[in-house]
């Protein structure tokens, strides 16, 4: 027989048990789907963060208390906790000795009070508002550019000024048609003048870049205490060439304004922009490996599925076989025809799969504010899977039906 005929009546068998054969497809749609959108979340994720990070500036360093990503389990979250605040005395302490060895390097100091509302006039936003500390670098570290004004400078973090930056969220919000220049707002209950505004830099995670108000770290200090407050540190090196010699000298200058002893263990974080793109592609990593394991077992258990109706099928179909060797059906056409019906349960409920992975994984994507992807290699890799599936669970049950006597099917009821 032609191919297209085996096919032919491989489809009509399949279109006679619509709903026996739709059952038998959902299994491993759901098995494909799983894998297919985490790794499309995942990978879009991924490759957003690896082409676009800007959580840090170029030839920049960040100490703080806690890890930027991740932290591991309660114990170590509560090793964290335990560690001692990086004060504001031992930040400028780390400025001053940095300074002396590498006079070219930039220092942005950021405390960060998260979940403030803004306000002006009747106007108001939200409560995802970051107000945070800072001086003069806080643009260098991050990223940012000034949009209309001044940023902030070292004469208003010395006498500690209520002026403010804001970010572009805030004005739209509560300037949709003028000036903030020379406005006050009032942020977690306290006046700010603008001095500055900063161009948009749209959302990251979930979140926006753009919802934030910068103040002098003294002015915040001074009205919003000091208490359970931590410094984070990023310095930038003169160049990429002595990005790692102030790296050093910077770790050494730390240890130095925390007192640590020499031979004790940093009670700091590092991490750079590299390190930060490292430890999420572990974490991906290692979500794509469970999603893995989990769709595997599915697939698995649809593939048992696929191979239970595939020898009911022929057990009800004994007599079909029967007649059709009878009237000089081969062997190898009975097994192709039952070859190309298992194959094509497992090749449709995998492609369904794979179009609802990929549309629930940018999906999540888009809500995460990240670039949408199509995971060729991971379409493809389900495609070939499904097939495997398709032939090594159908094999045994075309086989089967192959391998039937015809006088014996034909007396068959």
């Amino acid at each position: 027989m032609r191919f297209y005929e085996i096919f032919r009546l491989a489809l009509g068998s399949l279109g006679a048990n619509k709903l026996r054969s739709s059952l038998t497809m959902l299994g491993i749609t759901i098995g494909v789907f799983s894998v297919i959108s985490v790794m499309t979340a995942t990978g879009a994720l991924q490759a957003s963060i690896e082409s676009g990070l800007s959580f840090l500036g170029s030839n920049i360093f960040q100490f703080s208390k806690y890890p930027a990503i991740g932290g591991g389990g309660p114990k170590q979250q509560q090793k964290y906790a335990n560690r001692q605040n990086v004060t504001y005395e031992q930040a400028t302490t780390y400025v001053r000795l940095l300074h002396e060895k590498v006079p070219g390097s930039i220092v942005s100091l950021k405390v960060f009070d998260r979940g403030k509302q803004v306000s002006y006039g009747r106007l108001t936003t939200n409560l995802n508002i970051d107000l945070v500390g800072t001086n003069e670098n806080f643009l260098i570290s991050n990223g940012y550019n000034i949009e209309l004004g001044r940023n902030l400078n070292p004469g208003d973090v010395d006498i500690a000024r209520n002026v403010a930056v804001v970010g572009h969220d805030i004005v739209k919000r509560l300037f949709p048609a003028e000036d903030p220049l020379g406005k006050t707002i009032k942020a977690a209950g306290r006046n700010f003048t603008i001095v500055g505004t900063l161009e948009a830099k749209g959302g990251a995670f979930g979140g926006s870049q753009d919802a934030l108000v910068l103040v002098p770290i003294t002015r915040l200090f001074e009205d919003f205490g000091r208490v359970n407050r931590t410094v984070n540190i990023a310095t930038q090196s003169p160049s990429q060439a002595t990005y790692n010699l102030t790296m050093d000298t910077g770790i050494g200058a730390m240890r130095l304004a925390r007192g640590l002893k020499p031979g004790a263990d940093n009670d700091f974080e590092i991490y750079s922009n590299d390190s930060l793109v490292g430890a999420f592609a572990s974490v991906a990593s290692a979500v794509r490996a469970g999603a893995f394991v989990i769709s595997s077992v599915a697939l698995l258990a649809a593939g048992v599925g696929i191979m239970n109706i595939m020898l009911v099928s022929v057990a009800e179909r004994t007599k079909e076989i029967g007649v059709r060797k009878s009237i000089g059906a081969k062997k190898r056409d009975i097994l192709r025809q039952f070859l190309v019906e298992s194959i094509f349960l497992s090749e449709l409920g995998g492609l369904v799969g794979i179009l609802l992975g990929v549309i629930g994984g940018n999906a999540l994507a888009a809500w995460l504010k990240a670039d949408v992807i199509f995971p060729y290699g991971w379409a493809a890799t389900g495609v070939i899977v499904c097939s495997l599936i398709g032939i090594g669970f159908g094999f045994y049950p075309a086989y089967r039906a192959a391998s039937l006597d015809p006088i014996e099917a034909l007396r068959y009821e």
